[in-house]
């Protein structure tokens, strides 16, 4: 189906859209991280009743145990660094935004006497992001490979983004930020959590109405440029959710 955009002049095609998630569960390995083990998907079991089919039961009754922060794709909000859990259900409101995706490879950037992998202010600055063009930002950092999809990311200090390109973000009117990284803040920080709060601006003027989303894998056949963004959360009432944001090529017409 080709929808129109308000200015008449593009349109996306609802068949060609691209899931920028990663599941949960399943046989294979999938993507972790925070020193917790694989997400439990099993059978009840009590009172003479196991919940499979496998095992007689007429239907598959599953419990399922994981964490969102740890466990694939999943989109938060403030409530996460809060002292008042702000459920990530009540944040985002609209289904679609305008978002701009970018492949950017990490500056080696010395820190306590060892290279981190970052993503600084100045490469965010250089996008030159338009104020009208996008609400969202896509970031696929460079090199992209499938092992994004099963990695284990404890303990190995990943790449995350400099504080600094907070407040750019900002300026710019990114309210939406979609990362294939575990964090966008340094694994062992001590609590800081400086892009967090900065992007939030809490404690001095909490914003609601951002929302990070990390643990996204964008499949290197998808080029860079503008597209429109279908954040997808499931309706959970925490501080954040699975999450599959879906995007679809802006075409003209």
């Amino acid at each position: 189906m080709k929808i129109f955009l308000e200015d008449g002049k593009s349109h996306i095609d609802t068949a060609s859209g691209y899931d920028l998630s990663i599941p949960i569960g399943g046989t294979h390995p999938k993507v972790k991280a925070w020193y917790l083990d694989d997400p439990k998907i099993e059978p009840v079991r009590g009172e003479g009743f196991i919940g499979a089919v496998s095992e007689g039961a007429p239907v598959n009754f599953r419990n399922i145990f994981f964490n969102p922060h740890a466990h694939g794709t999943h989109t938060e909000g403030l409530g996460h660094i809060t002292n008042k859990v702000y459920s990530v259900n009540d944040i985002v409101h609209p289904l679609f935004y305008k978002a701009r995706l970018v492949s950017i490879t990490p500056s080696k950037i010395k820190v306590n006497g060892e290279f981190d992998d970052v993503i600084t202010s100045k490469q965010i600055q250089e996008l030159e992001l338009d104020l009208d063009a996008s609400e969202a930002l896509i970031i696929r950092t460079l090199p992209n490979g499938e092992n994004k999809l099963s990695i284990d990311y404890s303990n190995t200090n990943p790449c995350y983004l400099d504080v600094g390109g907070a407040k750019y973000l900002k300026e710019a009117g990114i309210r939406h930020l979609l990362i294939d990284l575990p964090s966008v803040d340094k694994e062992k920080d001590e609590g800081v959590l400086a892009f967090h709060h900065a992007f939030w601006n809490v404690p001095d003027a909490p914003d609601k109405f951002r929302t990070i989303t990390e643990f996204i894998y964008v499949d290197p056949r998808i080029e860079d440029g503008y597209y429109l963004l279908n954040l997808q959360v499931a309706p959970f009432e925490n501080d954040a959710s699975p999450s599959r944001p879906v995007i679809y090529k802006i075409l003209k017409s």
